[in-house]
């Protein structure tokens, strides 16, 4: 696969995990390098097996997940986004923190969901005989950057408009329209 069409792919995959990654950074208001590299590494890790692991299965499993792949995604994106909700409207008092998204099986919920296309990139190249360890590095890297880049505008906007708890609603409602923008893209409402 050539250079270009290779970044724009990786740029598309990525789109999903920015968006999530302004959402957490929405949430967290502040992040540290550690909550930043948790998530970007993630992100990018899962973003490079999900094709990996899509070119090995070739035509045999994916054939069945294909045709429920986009309601994993959308199940995932909406719990993590309706705890956020939920969290947002819990009467805890002003002086609680909020729950960070980039620990346990937050991270793990948003870095499959946020990767699950690229399990069907993956069965593509296998179809089409590319070879997958290159694009790989290079989803996986842009995924990475585009997570850092993600957060730190969530940052910026959750300290810039002092938005407090609507911060988390505006998080979680964004991880609600991901995961319906992926229903939608699957034909599920049309």
């Amino acid at each position: 696969m050539k250079l270009i069409p290779l970044i724009f792919l990786a740029v598309a995959l990525a789109m999903d995990a920015f968006a999530v990654a302004v959402a957490v950074g929405i949430s967290l208001k502040k992040v540290n390098a550690r909550q930043m590299f948790r998530l970007s590494w993630h992100f990018g890790l899962f973003q490079a097996l999900m094709p990996v692991i899509g070119w090995l299965l070739g035509v045999k499993v994916l054939a069945y997940v294909e045709s429920f792949d986009h309601w994993i995604a959308f199940g995932l994106l909406a719990f993590v986004g309706g705890k956020m909700l939920w969290e947002a409207f819990e009467e805890d008092g002003e002086t609680a923190e909020p729950r960070d998204p980039t620990r346990s099986m937050s991270l793990v919920i948003l870095s499959v969901a946020t990767s699950i296309d690229a399990l069907a990139v993956g069965f593509t190249m296998s179809v089409l005989a590319v070879p997958i360890a290159f694009p790989a590095v290079i989803i996986g890297v842009t995924a990475s950057l585009f997570t850092l880049v993600g957060m730190q505008l969530g940052t910026r906007f959750a300290s810039s408009s002092r938005l407090g708890r609507w911060a988390e609603i505006l998080g979680g409602l964004v991880l609600l329209i991901i995961g319906l923008h992926i229903l939608w893209e699957h034909g599920v409402f049309g």
